[in-house]
């Protein structure tokens, strides 16, 4: 297998120019942070920003834990993939996660700031120390399993590159369980859109007329006003329906954990051409 390594210190913006990097240089698999990923999916693995401290971090970004190593190096093998990307803050660091995961030395090193400007670096470097905010190169519904309640704003920092072919530059934003600082923001106009799509699609919705959310801490509350069609169920079992519908999308497709939906049904909406008689 041919080894790249991605080499630079903590917070210069390594995953986010992570897949833009194997794209480049068509390598399928990444490993990040104790991760595993191919393309846009997690594979395997576990992330070493869902340690409690930064020790257990490190040793889980190097792979000290023979279980979770074991897991990793049978699902290489298992791929039968040719090429694969360390990203590390050293070259030191990458060959002993290649060691211990039992591949190559990296053949080709490249360091970050060969790829990204000073002050793309610094601008990182920024986000780190202000809001120890980091990134991880696959999309929220991937991580959403491995970081519940650890996400920031997933949906505000989804971002996609127009010149990169389809799938790839998606990345998620989110602060490390050791971490303490940092806020916890919500983008609420992706996450307005969210609410309308989904409630919408529900046969019994007309329109949805209007959105609010209060965040909190650990999560966040919807409420939302429609307009319904005529029903044929009794409203409480509809309107639990839509509450249960919007909970469940909202909470797979950004990683948010959502305590309460309250739904208020305003008016019902009668088609011009609606035959009441019939």
């Amino acid at each position: 297998m041919e080894v790249f390594a991605l080499i630079g210190g903590s917070g210069t913006g390594k995953s986010y120019r992570a897949l833009m990097t194997a794209h480049k240089y068509d390598i399928p698999l990444i490993i990040d942070d104790g991760l595993l990923i191919q393309g846009t999916s997690l594979l395997s693995g576990k992330s070493a920003k869902r340690e409690v401290t930064r020790i257990a971090a490190v040793k889980r970004a190097i792979f000290d834990d023979n279980q979770h190593a074991k897991e990793v190096k049978e699902q290489i093998l298992s791929s039968n993939h040719k090429k694969i990307l360390i990203l590390a803050t050293s070259v030191k660091m990458a060959e002993k996660i290649s060691q211990t995961l039992q591949l190559p030395a990296p053949q080709k090193i490249i360091d970050i700031k060969e790829i990204a400007s000073s002050k793309a670096i610094s601008n990182a470097l920024h986000l780190r120390r202000s809001r120890n905010q980091h990134v991880i190169p696959i999309p929220t519904f991937e991580i959403k399993k491995d970081f519940p309640g650890y996400l920031i704003d997933p949906l505000k920092f989804l971002m996609r590159n127009p010149a990169a072919p389809q799938g790839w530059g998606e990345r998620s934003v989110m602060r490390p369980a050791y971490s303490s600082v940092g806020s916890f923001y919500i983008a609420t106009q992706a996450l307005t859109q969210l609410v309308e799509h989904k409630g919408e699609q529900n046969r019994s919705i007309h329109k949805v007329l209007k959105v609010t959310f209060t965040p909190l801490p650990e999560g966040l509350n919807i409420s939302l006003t429609v307009t319904l069609k005529l029903i044929e169920q009794p409203l409480i079992s509809l309107l639990t329906k839509i509450q249960r519908e919007i909970k469940d999308e909202l909470e797979t497709l950004t990683g948010f954990t959502v305590f309460t939906v309250n739904v208020t049904a305003k008016k019902i909406y009668l088609p011009p051409d609606n035959d009441l008689s019939s």
